[in-house]
């Protein structure tokens, strides 16, 4: 199978106007009503994040692009061949995500996975409530997610053997420091030039995601998003900082389904064949401090096990 790129994310909420608000005011995207929830516009399509109201605020699905009909059925075959247990969608299902057809599965970590093909919308020009003039889409996908994979080996196989993802490097995060107990990153890539459209991360996470990365074309639409972020009264996750593995200098807030939201510019692109992969030892180049939301959360978890 060969995912040509992250398409969509499907995000469950109590209270859906909070992503209304946040995705609108905060964000720069654009909110519209659709069957069965809201799309979260940041392009030409219908939607790149879709809100369902539920009984729970939490990461719900992911949303891989397969370019055809041959493609789709060939990977269902795959999936079989695996021994991969999936699901047709409901036309309900279909119609919130506005795509021709889609099976889901989930992975050894308990993620769920959509696999579809075709997309639906009118092509109406994005328009940024708050003037953000353009997100980096296209070709590249959305953006890209970190899921909780405590089952990592298994699901980094799925992955890797069904879906077809490659590694482009790995990171082994130590939260109590060296001589600590250590949780493996693995930052994988699929048919684009995206440095990663997924990361697993060796740990269990309650919402269901760690965060999810959208990309500006210019440093001065992440500068005005964290001026809209302290003015709303969002929380900062970590502050501004460049990563050493996609090179994407950001900053990650609080969004309303208990994930962060990275907020970037600048990510690489890669030539996967003249790519090595590595482990990268530091997070970023500079800054990125994520003492200020994570890291206190982390420290409140400990705190309260103890």
């Amino acid at each position: 199978m060969q995912v040509s790129a992250l398409a969509y994310s499907i995000i469950r909420s109590t209270d859906p106007q909070q992503w209304v608000r946040f995705g609108e005011d905060v964000a720069g995207f654009s909110a519209h009503a659709v069957p069965g929830g809201h799309a979260l516009r940041i392009d030409e399509r219908a939607g790149r994040m879709f809100i369902e109201k539920a009984s729970e605020d939490r990461y719900f699905a992911s949303g891989w692009e397969l370019r055809s009909r041959d493609q789709f059925e060939a990977g269902l075959a795959e999936l079989d061949l695996k021994g991969v247990t999936w699901t047709r969608a409901t036309p309900a299902e279909l119609a919130l995500r506005h795509v021709f057809d889609m099976a889901w599965f989930n992975d050894p970590s308990g993620n769920r996975h959509e696999i579809f093909y075709g997309y639906q919308t009118n092509f109406e020009r994005f328009v940024s409530p708050v003037g953000v003039p353009r997100f980096v889409t296209g070709d590249l996908g959305y953006g890209h997610m970190v899921l909780p994979a405590p089952a990592f080996d298994a699901t980094t196989g799925l992955l890797r053997d069904v879906l077809g993802f490659g590694v482009a490097d790995i990171l082994v995060h130590r939260p109590m420091g060296e001589g600590g107990p250590e949780m493996r990153i693995n930052f994988m890539h699929c048919a684009n030039g995206r440095h990663h459209s997924l990361a697993l991360f060796e740990g269990e996470v309650p919402s269901g995601c760690v965060h999810l990365m959208v990309e500006v074309d210019a440093m001065d639409e992440v500068g005005r998003a964290m001026d809209r972020m302290q003015a709303s009264g969002t929380r900062l996750m970590a502050t501004l900082g460049k990563h050493t593995n996609d090179h994407m200098t950001s900053f990650y807030m609080m969004t309303p389904g208990g994930f962060a939201l990275e907020y970037g510019f600048g990510g690489r692109t890669i030539d996967w064949d003249r790519h090595t992969v590595f482990e990268s030892t530091s997070v970023s180049l500079w800054g990125h401090d994520f003492s200020v939301g994570f890291g206190a959360d982390q420290q409140a978890q400990l705190a309260e096990a103890a």
